[in-house]
């Protein structure tokens, strides 16, 4: 598998530590997680079918404002 170097300081460093250490996992494995979790974001099982899923009457879509509601802006 490949490797690669990483240069960080030392608050950073105690971050991952501590982020792994919660985790239960070594801060390869950890850093692994988070360079994969932003490259190529994974949803949970399932998460397409939720769309249009609550059936709730007091969940609606609000009136949209008009222009008029925009608050004054300093000109520059």
């Amino acid at each position: 598998m490949p490797q690669i170097s990483l240069y960080i300081d030392e608050p950073t460093l105690k971050k991952v530590e501590t982020a792994a250490l919660r985790e239960h996992v070594s801060i390869s494995k950890w850093v692994a997680r988070q360079i994969r979790a932003r490259i190529e974001p994974v949803y949970p099982a399932g998460y397409e079918e939720l769309f249009g899923s609550i059936d709730d009457p007091t969940f609606e879509e609000p009136q949209e404002l008009g222009i008029g509601a925009d608050v004054g802006r300093e000109g520059l």
